[in-house]
Order: C-alpha cells, then sequence, then structure tokens
C-alpha cells in the first residue's frame, strides 16, 4: 500500500470576544493551531475531537467560527462533539465542586443543534482500509433518544459494517481514568470529583468497552482531560489521552501526564499506524481574560462586558 497521513486534534476552545467570558490566550492558540494545520498538505484527513468551541452549547456564532476554520483546510475534517459544544455527561445529583452538575447534563436540543453545523453522529466510514468512527459517549445514561441511537450502533450498525484492516475510534470523554476495570467515581468526593467528570461510568463503560472488542477497534482518541499522555495498551487495544489547544489541565493527575499544546500526525503503512505529537509553534501569554470560568447560567452572564457586544438577542439576564 501507498503510506497516508491523517491528523486528529482537540480541546480548541477559542470562545469569541462576544461572548460573556474569554479568554485571548485560548484564542490566540486555537488561531495558532489553525494556522499549523493549515499549513500541513500531505495528510488526508483530520478527525476533531470535541470542544471545538468554548460556549457552543449557547452560542451558535461560536460554531459557525469553528466550522469556517475547519471548512478552510485543505483536506475534509471529521467531528464529534464535546462538552463545552454541548454539554457535560449525564448526573441526577450535584457534585462536590457546587457547580449544579445536573443543570449541565446534555439535552437533546444541543446534540442535534452542534449536528446542524457539523453532521449528524455518530458516524463511521472506511478510507483507504481504515476505518473511521466517531460517537459522544457522554449521552451514556441520559435516556435522551440520542443514547438509544448509540448503543444501537455501537452494537449493531458497527457489527455489520464489514471489517478493515484497521478501526480508529474517536470519543471525547476518556473511557477510564487509570484501567479499564477502577470503579466508577464518586461525584461527591472532592478528590474523586475530576476522575467522575473526565471519564464513563459502569456500566456503560464495559458495554462501551465490549463494543469496541467486537468490532476490532485498534486505536481510540480521546480529549476532554487537555492532557498527554502514553498511549496504553488494554486488550490489544491502544487508548490515546490527547493534548489539548486552549489550554493544558489535570497534569497533576498522573505522573506521566504533559500539558504541552499540540496535535497528532498518524502515518497509515504497511507496518501499521504510528503516531507523532506536533507541538504547537508558540503557546501564547496573552492576558486580559474577562467573565467568570466554569459553567456559569446563562442568565448569569452580563453580555454588556463583551469586548464586542453581540446583536440584542443574545443578551441574558435583563
Amino acid at each position: 500500500m501507498n503510506d497516508w497521513s491523517f491528523l486528529h486534534v482537540c480541546d480548541l476552545q477559542p470562545g469569541s470576544p462576544r461572548s460573556f467570558r474569554f479568554n485571548p490566550r485560548h484564542s490566540e492558540n486555537a488561531t495558532t493551531a489553525y494556522a499549523q494545520l493549515g499549513a500541513i498538505d500531505d495528510v488526508d484527513l483530520l478527525l476533531v475531537g470535541g470542544d471545538l468551541t468554548r460556549d457552543g452549547s449557547i452560542h451558535g456564532f461560536e460554531c459557525e467560527e469553528a466550522k469556517a476554520h475547519l471548512d478552510a483546510l485543505p483536506y475534509p475534517h471529521y467531528a464529534i462533539p464535546g462538552n463545552m459544544d454541548t454539554c457535560n455527561k449525564h448526573t441526577p445529583i450535584p457534585g462536590a465542586t457546587g457547580r449544579e452538575d445536573p443543570r449541565l447534563n446534555v439535552t437533546a436540543e444541543q446534540l442535534d443543534h452542534f449536528a446542524t453545523f457539523f453532521g449528524e453522529f455518530p458516524w463511521s466510514f472506511v478510507h483507504k482500509d481504515v476505518r473511521f468512527s466517531g460517537f459522544y459517549a457522554a449521552v451514556a445514561g441520559s435516556r435522551l433518544p440520542h443514547e438509544a441511537r448509540m448503543w444501537t450502533w455501537l452494537e449493531e450498525e458497527l457489527p455489520r459494517a464489514g471489517t478493515s484492516k484497521h478501526h480508529v475510534m474517536m470519543m471525547h470523554y476518556s473511557l477510564f481514568i487509570d484501567e479499564l476495570g477502577e470503579p466508577t467515581w464518586d461525584i461527591t468526593r472532592p478528590e474523586e470529583y475530576r476522575k467522575w467528570y473526565f471519564s464513563i461510568d459502569e456500566p456503560h463503560r464495559s458495554r462501551i468497552f465490549d463494543a469496541f472488542k467486537r468490532t476490532g477497534v485498534e486505536i481510540v482518541l480521546s480529549g476532554h482531560i487537555h492532557c498527554r499522555r502514553p498511549p496504553q495498551l488494554v486488550d490489544g487495544i491502544r487508548f490515546y489521552r490527547c493534548a489539548g489547544i486552549a489550554m493544558p489541565q489535570a497534569t497533576d493527575l498522573w505522573p506521566n501526564g504533559d500539558g504541552q499544546l499540540g496535535f497528532y500526525r498518524f502515518d497509515v503503512s504497511d507496518e501499521g499506524i504510528a503516531e507523532t505529537f506536533v507541538p504547537l509553534d508558540r503557546e501564547s501569554a496573552a492576558e486580559g481574560a474577562y467573565g467568570s470560568g466554569g459553567h456559569p447560567r446563562a442568565e448569569e452572564r452580563d453580555y454588556r462586558l463583551a469586548l464586542k457586544p453581540p446583536p440584542e438577542e443574545f443578551y441574558r439576564g435583563e
């Protein structure tokens, strides 16, 4: 076969000066990443692993801007949502941080909104004898129609889709933190909250992994933690926890966690699929962030504080 390559990027979160919360450092890092991606002319496609936006769950204009950047690249892109583009995995109870987690549960409206910009998901296709698949595992346990669709896709449609030499799976949340058999993390315990936030609970985790095995998944790419770790081999599947673009986080959770910003290049040959980490050419040190962090309610955002106030219909809390 002729050798060829593809890219994977995630957690760009550029935000917008039209929004209540904006960090120019994140925006500049995303601009650097898009410039680097646009200068690469010897790859076949780009996988985008979620968090294309900072507030895409609220602002359509952030989704529009992200899509324009991706459409300008010299190769096709295939995206899945992240929690910033929609919202978080479901929980019936608040966690230890006081952020009222149930109100951040992802909704059907948010998922459908993402699809209007970046296409329906889950999806799967074959390119040069490599199957690429992408889905949003945060819907597990939500009882949304999208959850039923996900399980049907994973357990019925993918096994019937045919075999390929390789199968690359993309998800936003990490399937597990340290090991596949770890317990479901307790959202109410401060020392476990972030591990809960970054991973998929049981029994959904085991069910997803079983589907991976049945469909010949070889590589799993996930983001969300903004922290690159060495690939972890579990029962023949390589799990990659990928770097972020906007900013690093969670580097204190693992002794081998690397917060350097960047993306992956994968080269496909007769010998297999090999990865190369591509760091950002420059990590921004810009100052001037405004608005609160975390996940403030829409009605808690004073859009008069934005650098470039959006149209009247975007104002909240007045």
